[in-house]
């Protein structure tokens, strides 16, 4: 009963800070979708390095938390650690760019590697940086349009998550065209960023994470069990060391199923961090325990080191072998 109780919690909402240098409109955005009550983010936070920006007061209107601070007379590190400060002290743990007019230190954005988004008006690859809407005519494009992207050191150059396509018509400009763009950019940002902070929580994504790591040990193979994805080791005789188990035999838990000691290890760890492990129905019996990954902030080197450890309990003696030799290179 502890097991439902545990899975039935509402998935909390990501906690996302917003930067702008301007009017806000793009983090408006943001701010109306995450009114609506089955968005899967909050914004906890809208920061700008000016003051005097309008969207600090459209945020401020709304009841969100502001933060502003100047970067003149300020070196770019000294400017980016006080910005850094207050995102972490609002509890921001990702960041949506709203049209933040400073270029970002590779320091900076490794700081957040993985959870900083930014919207750019052209299809990337295509026309990386400004005046993209005149370069987009000019190159006589049937389409322009914007894309959402995770923040890389590189400008503009980061994994592209979504693009929505706007028709470029015979009599555009750089300014009719861009009116549109934003139209789409206003749509698609909202579903991107909900989409992205909502994978933790998502099956397929959780079990990609699973597949990746538990494919990388030596020999190790996937095959399906009971309905489950299974891996497992040594050639047609392998035994099973890990399996995903996605809310199976009436538990609501996305999970990884690996082998402890025995029960009694079991046991000390569920009763130790009960919201990280829990005994899973048949499988329990046997000392294996299960990992909780539909929650927040997984440890995913703690999940790898969980995978390697139930490996090596079931692998050969020429596969552990190996390992050893390999690991001291």
């Amino acid at each position: 009963m502890a097991d439902n109780k545990a899975a039935d919690k509402v998935q909390p909402k990501a906690k996302v800070a917003c930067l702008l240098s301007g009017n806000g409109t793009t983090m408006s955005a943001l701010l109306f979708q995450a009114k609506m009550p089955d968005c899967p983010y909050e914004i906890v936070l809208v920061a700008s390095n000016k003051p005097d920006a309008p969207g600090l007061g459209i945020a401020a209107a709304e009841g969100i938390p502001t933060f502003a601070h100047p970067h003149k007379g300020l070196e770019r590190a000294q400017h980016e650690a006080i910005m850094d400060k207050a995102l972490r002290d609002a509890g921001a743990q990702y960041i949506a760019c709203c049209g933040y007019m400073r270029i970002l230190t590779a320091d900076f954005v490794n700081g957040w590697e993985g959870r900083m988004l930014n919207t750019h008006p052209s299809l990337l690859p295509k026309y990386k940086g400004l005046d993209t809407h005149q370069r987009a005519i000019d190159a006589g494009d049937s389409h322009g349009g914007c894309s959402v992207h995770i923040v890389t050191p590189e400008l503009d150059g980061g994994p592209v998550l979504g693009q929505t396509a706007v028709a470029i018509l015979d009599d555009d400009t750089s300014d009719s065209l861009s009116h549109r763009v934003l139209l789409a950019e206003y749509q698609l940002y909202p579903r991107m960023l909900s989409d992205y902070v909502a994978r933790p929580f998502r099956a397929d994504w959780l079990l990609e994470q699973v597949r990746t790591r538990a494919m990388a040990l030596p020999e190790a193979q996937e095959r399906e069990s009971h309905g489950s994805a299974g891996w497992r080791t040594g050639g047609k005789s392998g035994k099973y060391f890990a399996y995903f188990s996605d809310r199976h035999h009436g538990s609501g838990h996305m999970a990884l199923l690996v082998k402890t000691s025995g029960p009694d290890e079991m046991a000390s760890l569920i009763e130790r961090d009960p919201e990280i492990y829990y005994r899973p129905d048949y499988y329990g019996a046997s000392g294996w325990v299960g990992i909780i990954l539909n929650r927040p902030n997984v440890d995913w080197d703690h999940v790898s080191q969980w995978l390697e450890r139930s490996w090596e309990s079931v692998a050969p003696k020429r596969l552990t072998r190996l390992k050893q030799v390999a690991d001291t290179f």
